[in-house]
């Protein structure tokens, strides 16, 4: 048995209604036109995390602890990111919608890393708009040690090479800034600090700068693949993080066909992969 066997199976149900307020402010964010159906990765916005503000720890996580009530397991690492997601769209959601999600821990596996113990913990979300499932997720989270004090900025500062995209069938440029960060950090209700808290993700977390959230780069590739194929076209979309990127900082982000499926990534200026991704139709 596992330390963390107890958190296995826990359940988590959030509901919320897909407004003309929240549809609003959800384009008004990314710069797209009005829709009826909104774009895929709408529901990273849906059944946000509600913690009070005097439960949250420093990062701006909400503390962990080991009540029966509590979802997630106490892992005592500090450090906690989005990891990857596997996402698959069943249905599209429209404004107007009730929402219900029901989120259930599936797996938790511990790790050694090259930097020191790492805890996996896997989220699988179930999300229904008027009662039919639209979308299934599951969400991978990893926690880790915090970086030493005087550990090297992260990631290393750009070198002089630059992106290449001829070998990608489709391309777009985008320079994520500190408003689109706050907004983001607005929509989903995420109140981690290395997001619009500089001297905190600097000082303390050892990050270059404001790190741009892993599900906002899987958005703007979601929304590559709408340009390319068609609103609300894809099946299955996976991405996973590579290496941070960080905010005022060019984001490349590309698709090409292999196969029958896409192959989707985002690269910092200098060809550093931050995130690698695949979605099929």
């Amino acid at each position: 048995m596992g330390e963390w066997d107890a958190w296995i199976g826990r359940e988590t149900r959030a509901t919320d209604q897909l407004d003309n307020a929240l549809a609003a402010r959800w384009l008004a964010a990314f710069d797209l036109p009005s829709s009826d159906a909104l774009p895929q990765g709408i529901h990273f916005a849906l059944c946000t995390p509600d913690a009070p503000t005097a439960v949250l720890g420093e990062d701006g996580h909400p503390r962990r602890d080991d009540s029966p009530d509590g979802f997630l397991p106490p892992v005592p690492l500090p450090r906690r990111m989005w990891a990857a997601s596997a996402i698959t769209f069943l249905e599209g959601i429209f404004i107007g919608a009730s929402i219900e999600r029901v989120s259930k821990v599936v797996s938790i596996k511990e790790k050694e890393g090259s930097a020191g113990p790492l805890v996996f913990v896997e989220i699988e979300h179930e999300t229904r708009a008027n009662g039919t499932l639209a979308v299934r997720e599951t969400q991978t989270l990893v926690y880790r040690e915090a970086a030493p004090p005087d550990a090297p900025l992260s990631p290393p500062a750009a070198v002089e090479a630059s992106f290449d995209p001829s070998e990608w069938d489709a391309h777009r440029d985008i320079t994520p800034d500190p408003r689109l960060l706050f907004r983001y950090s607005a929509l989903t209700f995420n109140s981690h600090r290395i997001h619009y808290d500089a001297p905190y993700a600097r000082d303390v977390e050892r990050y270059r700068g404001l790190v741009v959230h892993g599900p906002l780069t899987a958005s703007l590739l979601l929304q590559l693949a709408a340009r390319e194929l068609g609103e609300n076209r894809l099946a299955r979309f996976e991405f996973r993080g590579v290496s941070p990127a960080i905010s005022d900082e060019p984001l490349h982000l590309v698709m090409r066909q292999v196969g029958n499926a896409y192959e989707m990534a985002a690269f910092a200026a200098d060809g550093r992969q931050v995130t690698k991704a695949k979605a099929s139709v």
